[in-house]
């Protein structure tokens, strides 16, 4: 009897704690009369969530993981905004011959979408055509976005379906775009769009901003104004920082982040520069150990130690990855085994890289410099079949020197992929032996290559 008893004891507390457990999903239900396509596109504003949906006959049904926030629900070329939250069931109903005026949606959140498609008309009514509303003066520019924010939040203190928690938030954002705006008008915004090359703000104009908490990470996740106004402080730190020492910008950069108070903030800031810049960053070691101390988030650091790993393999002393019989410019092929007993300085381009075409004149003069020495100049271009035509005329106008090769299949050949090449120009120095000296050379451009040719004895 007491077994029993403690067996259903133990049931309640079980379905108790199932009761309490917070829900991390939406349920997005619907059907499209006259859609012929086969998946629909929920995609996040301000984020990088992009979710597609199964379409059969119409009907689509699917469980939504992921914060809640504005969406886009693309149709075709239709679309919806949405608000999702955690918890519900929304179910939408249109007709793809009428999206527009057919769309329905039936869920208790629906107001929100409403206020935010109101929202969306009264922002694109107030600030008109184009960019004119940043030739306004100044006085008339804050005017302007004073009264869309005031109209806004009547409209929020107005409706009654919407949960007080979205209503602070909300309220908290729309200060925030109002302060954004303020920002883009005087970072450039004016002077671009007025033709004021001299303009400065007035003293006063963004005394607004003056003590704005940049360190709150509900309202990062929540706000895009608030994000983009975060992403500028600390980019104007990085620059800073940049023009005061020589330091790569990729290293400043994720310094600067690894400092971040609020780790949310940190955690999506550093995490995206480590994900483009450890590509490009020469003492990727340092970056990573940076990286790795600073960030918490364990599937940010899973993807990030990857690349390192993957970067390891570089490192110098390694034996370069190969290529095999790629087409020469002048004739038959190459393999870069061709080339051993000699150094090598590989030069990744394309014919439609406006930086690597900047680097030409550079390289054909260290080229002419070099010529008879113990060094090839192997220049790989990795523009598609397509363009193969174009890479033969650009050559031969371009009065390209050294040797000429296309990759076997662009950016998604082995070779590119091996050197883990995410962008273009990318420079690689090899050993007459075969070995990596740096897998990130110095640019033509760049005095220290020199310096490096010069240590090596070529």
């Amino acid at each position: 009897m007491k077994k029993t008893i403690f067996v259903l004891g133990l049931l309640l507390v079980l379905i108790s704690c199932s009761e309490k457990a917070p829900v991390d999903y939406v349920i997005l239900t619907g059907e499209i009369k006259n859609f012929d396509a086969k998946e629909i596109v929920l995609v996040k504003l301000n984020q990088s969530f992009k979710k597609k949906i199964p379409v059969e006959n119409g009907v689509f049904s699917d469980t939504i993981k992921t914060s809640p926030g504005v969406y886009f629900l693309n149709v075709g070329e239709n679309n919806r905004i949405l608000y999702l939250d955690n918890g519900k069931h929304i179910n939408l109903t249109a007709d793809a011959k009428n999206f527009s005026s057919s769309v329905k949606i039936s869920d208790k959140s629906a107001e929100i979408t409403n206020y935010i498609l109101y929202k969306n008309k009264i922002i694109s009514e107030g600030k008109g055509k184009g960019m004119d509303v940043y030739t306004l003066e100044e006085g008339d520019f804050k005017s302007k976005f004073k009264e869309i924010n005031q109209i806004l939040n009547a409209k929020l203190d107005a409706a009654q379906d919407i949960s007080s928690e979205f209503k602070t938030l909300e309220k908290r954002n729309l200060n925030y775009e109002y302060l954004n705006e303020l920002e883009r008008y005087a970072g450039g915004y004016h002077r671009q769009w007025a033709h004021k090359r001299g303009y400065k703000p007035s003293k006063g104009f963004l005394a607004e901003l003056k003590g704005a908490d940049l360190d709150n990470g509900v309202d990062f996740k929540f706000s895009g104004a608030y994000k983009e106004m975060v992403n500028r402080h600390y980019n104007k730190k990085i620059y800073a920082l940049s023009r005061a020492d020589s330091l790569e910008y990729g290293l400043q950069a994720v310094t600067v982040y690894s400092k971040i108070p609020n780790q949310t903030i940190k955690n999506e800031l550093i995490f995206k520069k480590a994900e483009y810049d450890l590509y490009q960053t020469v003492d990727f070691e340092k970056f990573y150990n940076i990286f790795i101390n600073a960030s918490t988030n364990e599937e940010n650091n899973a993807k990030i130690t990857k690349i390192y790993k993957e970067f390891k393999k570089l490192n110098k002393g390694q034996p370069s990855p190969k290529f095999t019989n790629y087409e020469k410019h002048s004739g038959g092929t190459l393999s870069l085994d061709d080339l051993k007993g000699q150094y090598v300085f590989i030069d990744v381009w394309a014919t439609w890289c406006v930086p690597c075409i900047k680097e030409i004149p550079d390289l054909k003069r260290i080229e002419k410099a070099y010529h008879g020495k113990n060094i090839s100049f192997l220049s790989i271009s990795v523009d598609k079949s397509k363009d193969y035509d174009k890479w033969k005329k650009m050559v031969v106008d371009k009065d390209l020197g050294g040797i000429q090769v296309i990759a076997d299949n662009g950016f998604e050949s082995q070779f590119i992929s091996d050197y883990i090449i995410k962008s273009i120009p990318r420079f690689i120095l090899i050993d007459p032996n075969g070995i990596i000296v740096t897998q990130n050379a110095p640019r033509p451009s760049d005095p220290e290559l020199i310096d490096l040719f010069n240590e090596l004895g070529i």
